[in-house]
């Protein structure tokens, strides 16, 4: 146990983005090129994304965010419509929804995985919903079992998968079980480009509506069939984004190794619990997210408590996310505090620990170490 007499290390941030010289070649290859707007790389970034994760098509956006709003737009989904999603993850999961003028409906999430299965969102399901868009939240695949069920209904099914990439479900990766499915490129992702996205799919009309909603309706040139935006990826962020793919499996590999090492660092720990992985499950770790419980901490410390604790000691940690979706004012203000009970508590009590690729066996016991401390676990 590290006393509080001991130095603290240098400080230990919650990310990491990994940027080698290759990514900076590749960049400056493409600014050589002239050919800086969606071009040849972009095409090459799509048909080597599609390739890893299993399907026949991958349409390179902007953001995340645009990648599920392509989808819905690919979908058909509009006014009148409803569709079902989680409470618990980033807004950009359920916005696209408004942006395609239909309805959020909110299903709670399950207290171990923090993600909705499919059976809770059939269970929800009414006669107005025309999808759901399932989460997997923090790189955990949600459970996609009894699908058959929506299907039947005409109720389609996209797989969020921004958080992701790498991972996979009874043998099924993610972004491939579906119609369609989005990933995000931000800065903080297991693959970067800064900001990008991408949707996969293995129906070619998917695809193909999809690149069009993309680059502002367009069918031939200056041919407008639909309403659309520019939620082009540029080659300048497509080339990092090769780059990084070629890297993914080693990244994977470092935060499921640190992710093994925190799981024995603090296992026992009262008032600690650690992620839950389902049988079946490749997990990839995108965070390392534990739950914080005051009623079980030795010295009876919160979530916020703890966090506070952990900077002190040159730990940096995240909380996603402080506020479930349905308490935002932006999802209608018709949702009331204890409408989604799971959620809200996981919401007061998760907090995410450093995971990315670069840490160190010594800072990950810094890490374990300050967190036992922070709850006043003495063994």
């Amino acid at each position: 146990m590290m006393s509080r007499s001991t130095p603290v290390l240098d400080p230990i941030t919650l990310v990491a983005p990994q940027i080698d010289e290759e990514e900076v070649n590749a960049v400056a290859g493409v600014l050589r090129s002239g050919q800086l707007a969606q071009g040849p790389i972009v095409a090459e970034f799509e048909r080597e994304f599609a390739r890893a994760i299993g399907v026949e098509h991958a349409v390179a956006v902007n953001s995340g965010t645009a990648a599920i709003h392509c989808g819905l737009a690919a979908f058909g989904i509009g006014p009148g419509d409803e569709v079902l999603t989680t409470p618990f993850t980033f807004a950009a999961t359920a916005t696209p929804i408004l942006m395609q003028r239909a309805s959020v409906r909110f299903v709670d999430i399950d207290p171990q995985t923090f993600n909705v299965d499919v059976d809770a969102f059939a269970n929800a399901a009414t006669e107005k919903t025309r999808a759901v868009v399932g989460v997997d939240l923090f790189g955990l695949p949600f459970d996609r079992s009894g699908s058959s069920a929506l299907e039947r209904r005409g109720i389609r099914l996209f797989e969020d998968a921004c958080q992701a990439v790498g991972a996979s479900r009874d043998g099924v990766r993610a972004g491939a079980a579906f119609e369609a499915a989005a990933f995000s490129f931000y800065a903080t992702k297991n693959i970067l480009t800064g900001e990008g996205g991408m949707l996969t799919t293995n129906d070619v009309t998917i695809a193909e509506r999809a690149r069009r909603f993309r680059h502002h309706g367009q069918g031939e040139r200056y041919e407008y069939i639909d309403l659309g935006y520019n939620y082009r990826l540029t080659d300048v962020l497509a080339a990092i984004g090769r780059v990084q793919l070629r890297r993914l499996p080693g990244f994977t590999r470092a935060r499921r190794q640190n992710a093994a090492r925190y799981d024995v660092l603090l296992r026992d720990v009262p008032g600690v619990r650690l992620p839950f992985v389902p049988d079946g499950v490749e997990h990839v770790y995108h965070q390392y997210s534990v739950i914080i419980d005051e009623r079980q901490t030795a010295n009876g410390a919160d979530r916020d408590t703890v966090r506070a604790r952990l900077s002190e000691r040159g730990v940096a940690s995240g909380i996603y996310y402080p506020k479930p979706l349905h308490l935002h004012p932006v999802f209608g203000g018709a949702h009331r505090a204890g409408e989604f009970p799971v959620a809200e508590r996981v919401s007061a009590q998760i907090l995410a620990l450093p995971i990315h690729p670069a840490l160190s066996e010594r800072q990950l016991e810094h890490v374990a170490a300050s967190l036992r401390e922070a709850v006043g676990d003495a063994s």
